[in-house]
């Protein structure tokens, strides 16, 4: 196997010209903390990107970052943080659940790798997700071809922009190689307020109520029974919680801390700045399931009122683990040995609108079926048109995202 490792973008327009011209399939690789997503690698050589790294452009005042695509995610938002500024999507790190490692031991994941898995966080209701912040890129094409789309400000609207198609391929249509983002200032304080003891069709219901106030909440999570402890070093203990944040200028959250407060009867509790800061880094990074093993997690993503009922008709067939984000529009599960993928699916069909991805499983079991949501009618011929414009030779990940 030929591992390319370039360092420019010359160095990687040079291994994709090679791998078209070879018809050899490639797979594209950051630092290595999602690999575990998606089928298997079905190549012999690989592009790793985590030599092409460094931030190339930080403009502050005008809210604007570019960078590498090897870039560590950790480096650029500790850069950013020293400016009281952050990616306002607020990227998930894998690598806890999928490694058993935290950017910490160096696992971090990378900037391009995410565009690449189109990463959000709990702040996903309010500031969406990498596609919403990205504003261009660089990249080498499967016909090796070298491309730029979308510019550095922020109003840049030249047409479509294939920047955004770049968003959630997982290196299946392009290698990008540099990445323009606008970034946004952080919120100078934040407060979490809690709910205890709720079911989850109640704490639901209370999250919807949450988000329709004017308090402007910006994450919505419910953890049932024991996976609250699982959290923040088990400060949280072991009663559900329904968690709401709410962040901005000090005088704003205090005032909106007790407009909520008001609005369920003063049966609350609040967790300070620092405690809800590092909570919601758990919810974001799927601590409760991140146990080192490779028992299957689903990553579902449904309308807020359904995720409950989803979980409430597996639960009277399988042993299963649960919390909610997004206000209970996304579900994280953890089964046993067997993922289930029929029934998880069929399940979430018959709630409407919705997708499951096999985030972990062992590498057999991803194999030998289907982890992204199969894709049919014109979504499906629409994703085999961009990949026959993009890498109409297939050499681009072949398999990770389907068949091939």
């Amino acid at each position: 196997m030929t591992t390319f490792t370039p360092t420019t973008a010359a160095e990687v327009l040079d291994a994709v010209r090679w791998a078209a011209a070879e018809e050899q399939p490639l797979e594209i690789v950051g630092r290595g903390t999602k690999r575990g997503i998606g089928r298997p690698a079905q190549t012999k050589h690989a592009v790793d990107l985590s030599g092409l790294t460094g931030v190339t452009l930080y403009e502050p005042e005008e809210l604007v970052l570019s960078a590498r695509a090897g870039t560590p995610l950790a480096e650029i938002e500790a850069l950013l943080a020293g400016r009281g500024q952050e990616l306002a999507f607020e990227p998930m790190d894998y690598a806890p659940l999928l490694t058993g490692k935290t950017s910490s031991d160096g696992k971090s994941g990378t900037v391009g790798g995410a565009l690449a898995a189109n990463l959000s966080g709990p702040r996903r209701l309010k500031a969406g997700a990498a596609r919403d912040h990205i504003l261009g890129v660089h990249a080498v094409s499967g016909r090796g071809e070298a491309f730029k789309a979308g510019g550095r400000v922020v109003k840049n609207v030249t047409g479509y922009d294939l920047s955004k198609a770049m968003a959630g391929s997982w290196g299946t249509l392009a290698v990008v190689t540099d990445l323009t983002f606008k970034v946004l200032p952080r919120a100078e304080t934040e407060t979490t307020v809690a709910l205890r003891r709720l079911d989850d069709e109640k704490a639901v219901a209370a999250m919807a109520a949450a988000m329709g106030s004017s308090a402007e909440v910006s994450a919505a999570a419910h953890l049932p029974e024991l996976v609250a402890a699982r959290v923040a070093g088990g400060t949280l203990g072991s009663d559900p919680a329904t968690l709401l944040r709410v962040d901005g200028f000090g005088p704003s959250v205090a005032y909106r801390v007790a407009m909520l407060s008001d609005l369920f009867g003063g049966h609350v509790e609040t967790i300070d700045t620092e405690r809800s800061r590092a909570l919601w880094v758990g919810v974001r990074d799927v601590a409760p399931f991140a146990d080192g093993t490779d028992r299957p997690v689903w990553r579902i993503s449904l309308a807020p009122s359904e995720g409950w009922k989803l979980v409430a008709a597996l639960r009277m067939q399988l042993a299963v683990d649960a919390f909610y984000d997004w206000q209970g529009g996304l579900v994280w599960l953890r089964l046993e040995d067997d993922p289930e993928a029929e029934l998880v699916r069929r399940l979430v069909r018959g709630l409407g609108s919705g997708h499951a991805t096999l985030v972990r499983a062992s590498a057999p079991v991803r194999a030998a079926i289907p982890v992204f949501e199969p894709q049919h009618g014109a979504l499906g011929a629409l994703s085999a048109r961009l990949k026959s414009e993009f890498d109409p030779r297939g050499i681009l990940n072949p398999g990770r995202m389907a068949t091939v």
